[in-house]
């Protein structure tokens, strides 16, 4: 019988050792990963670089597909084992390019982490119509893990990584309207429901994937300081949020409270390396564990539970394969 974490039935710590503070470093210690294939979308920069120099380090061969390759090889500039390839994730001919020169090369693929993401863009559609935050952050990771499949179950033992976020608290799956088509655009709502959307995805995909030994995690990797995600964002929406000061400067309790870029990219290592998760899949992490579930209303950690429902799970699964026409 295969387990799962449908409505959180597994979504409890199991004491990794492991807290907010630990690094990449510390995840990975005694980790060898010579012989395995990765690929990190979004693995140039931020916590996605940080994640390709840990796992490449450890022995892995990294793929790291990029839109912008010029600005992806100066970032990789000395790491050794790595690939760099061409693709962008809001163009979906891109990802299917992409993801054939792969199978065409007849490897297995032991890591999918699905990490590249956007947050605070203003309203922008893709050519199929749909909106940049659900297309990025979610439809993407369907389509290149779709396409992918047979890699990952050639691996015999692969783990599919979705990097969400805490932010799925600012949103369920708007069944209803997920194209903001009839309602008023809002930005963070559109972030919360596209990383819902990751969530739920997960807990399905790892029930699918574990006839042939795949795993899926979804996590949290905490609020970072020094990544490229704020870009886009006006001063005004930080300061609404009570981030900066009326001169756009960062408050020193919220800088204090931030992450370093080593200590956000640990859950994700830690998701694809643990040995703690080798019986263990479809839930969601944090501060290199598994979380708790979050009961209150306000956003606090943990993972809410109408991000695990098995009924939205499959609901989002239909609704995904008939957006895209993509089937597993």
């Amino acid at each position: 019988m295969r387990l799962n974490n449908y409505q959180g039935a597994l979504q409890q710590p199991i004491g990794s050792g492991f807290n907010a503070t630990s690094t990449t470093n510390d995840v990975i210690k005694g980790i060898d990963l010579s012989g395995k294939i990765a690929i990190v979308t979004g693995g140039n920069t931020g916590i996605g670089l940080e994640t390709t120099k840990t796992l490449a380090a450890a022995g892995a061969t990294v793929i790291v597909p990029a839109r912008d390759i010029e600005k992806a090889r100066k970032n990789l500039q000395g790491i050794q084992n790595i690939e760099l390839e061409a693709m962008d994730l809001m163009r979906p001919e891109s990802i299917d390019q992409f993801a054939e020169k792969f199978i065409t090369s007849g490897r297995p693929l032991h890591l999918l982490i699905n990490n590249a993401g956007i947050m605070w863009v203003p309203l922008r559609r893709d050519d199929r119509g749909i909106e940049s935050q659900l297309a990025t952050n979610y439809l993407a990771s369907y389509q290149l893990t779709a396409r992918l499949w047979p890699a990952l179950k050639k691996a015999n033992g692969a783990r599919v990584i979705n990097v969400s976020s805490q932010g799925h608290q600012f949103a369920p799956f708007h069944f209803e309207d997920p194209q903001f088509l009839n309602r008023d655009y809002e930005t963070l709502a559109a972030y919360g429901q596209s990383k819902t959307a990751c969530n739920l995805f997960t807990v399905a995909l790892d029930q699918l994937g574990q006839e042939w030994n795949i795993r899926s995690y979804s996590l949290h990797p905490g609020s970072i300081h020094g990544t490229e995600l704020g870009r886009e964002a006006s001063p005004e929406l930080f300061q609404k949020m009570g981030f900066c000061d009326a001169d756009g400067v960062i408050l020193p309790e919220v800088l204090a409270s931030l992450k370093t870029i080593p200590q956000g990219a640990a859950t994700t290592v830690w998701c694809a390396t643990s040995p703690l998760l080798q019986d263990i899949g479809g839930v969601y992490c944090e501060d290199a564990d598994i979380a708790v579930l979050a009961t209150g209303t306000n956003v606090s950690n943990g993972v809410k539970a109408y991000s695990l429902d098995k009924a939205d799970a499959q609901r989002l699964w239909k609704w995904t394969e008939a957006i895209t026409g993509i089937t597993f």
